[in-house]
């Protein structure tokens, strides 16, 4: 039996020869073979994507394609939604292990059910509390909430499925991110003095009972070190400069940049906006470096300016992992009859975040 080829050999290789190995193992492979590639990607690596676009999007590519092996060319999340969604039926592939999350690595189930048992000191978080872990989580957060009468949700659907959670208890807990819960909740007119943050790193997380008992979002101290980067000030300059301009924001940004944009959604509806926007039109866009460029590029050709928010170069260094090195020697490995990098979810987990993941899909259907 062949071993396994190593990674090092790969490392040496520049990105036209990685480029060649991956087109020729994509032909060989074929039909078998589904690369996903997640919209923050660099290009070299986002080009040989069949299928692009945020994580559920792509989980729910992952759920329809027929293909033997899925190379998920994004985030350990990611990946182990895809392997929940086809129920464990087929090989999902993370390049680099290493590529993970800042802001799913904010929140572990350690944490989680600590501040569960801190709650009940309070109140009964079964009957009162309805745990939403944002789709950036671990699988076992996903299985947290699907123990506990909870639900996944994500940038796109947060308001529907908050509707959905406030009908049945009184509160939320909201985790990893803390901005995509405030900025959600306040659009619905839940008031800021109805909100808590839970900092994990203090008892009751640094609240009183009567603040806990007042609150009805409960929002995890968490948030993504890429949106962290974007600031009023920075809008407030493409305003001055450019005053026809409009600004559209991802609403993992903070609450200030949120209420100073002119828009503010998913990367889908960013995309999907954006696209519609007629010649002349001029953006200032707060997400993901990666995305922005393309954009830019893309819309250039039809008479539209696209800004990146920040000043500082700002991209998501997890996903930044993922190289076309990684992915040439992950496709050769397939070609040779060997699978590296399975991300492979136990069952005990699988089952209550399926559970969780398929209430967000009825709930958002």
């Amino acid at each position: 039996m062949a071993a396994v080829l190593k990674l090092d050999e790969f490392n040496l290789l520049d990105d036209g020869e990685c480029d060649a190995r991956i087109a020729a193992a994509k032909a060989l492979l074929g039909d078998r073979l589904c690369i996903l590639g997640h919209h923050y990607q660099r290009n070299e690596v986002f080009r040989h994507a069949d299928f692009s676009g945020d994580s559920l999007k792509l989980s729910q590519m992952a759920a329809k394609t027929e293909a033997e092996f899925i190379v998920f060319c994004g985030v350990h999340f990611m990946a182990e939604v895809a392997d929940i969604v086809t129920h464990g039926q087929r090989s999902v592939i993370l390049p680099d292990l290493a590529a993970g999350c800042s802001m799913a690595d904010m929140a572990n189930l350690a944490k989680v059910e600590k501040c569960w048992a801190e709650l009940a000191e309070v109140l009964d978080p079964d009957e009162a509390v309805t745990p939403v872990t944002y789709i950036n989580s671990a699988a076992d957060l996903k299985a947290f909430c699907g123990r506990h009468g909870g639900i996944v949700c994500t940038s796109s659907n947060a308001r529907a499925v908050l509707e959905w959670s406030f009908a049945r208890r009184e509160k939320v807990l909201f985790f990893p991110d803390q901005h995509l819960g405030r900025n959600t909740a306040y659009g619905m007119g839940i008031g800021l003095d109805e909100m808590i943050v839970w900092d994990f790193n203090k008892p009751m997380g640094g609240n009183t009972p009567e603040a806990i008992r007042a609150a009805k979002m409960i929002l995890w101290k968490g948030f993504c070190s890429v949106h962290q980067m974007f600031q009023p000030a920075h809008i407030k300059h493409f305003r001055e400069r450019v005053p026809q301009g409009k600004v559209i924001s991802h609403p993992e940004n903070a609450f200030e940049v949120c209420q100073n944009s002119d828009f503010v959604g998913s990367t889908e509806y960013i995309l999907r906006t954006v696209r519609a926007s007629e010649p002349g039109a001029h953006w200032l866009v707060g997400t993901e470096l990666n995305l922005v460029n393309r954009l830019a590029d893309e819309m250039r050709e039809k008479d539209v300016t696209v800004e990146f928010m920040s000043p500082t170069v700002c991209m998501c260094s997890t996903m930044f992992r993922t190289d076309p090195q990684h992915l040439a020697w992950t496709l050769d490995n397939l070609v040779a009859g060997k699978v590296v990098n399975q991300i492979r979810v136990p069952a005990a987990v699988a089952e209550p975040a399926r559970a969780a993941l398929d209430l967000m899909l009825e709930v958002v259907d």
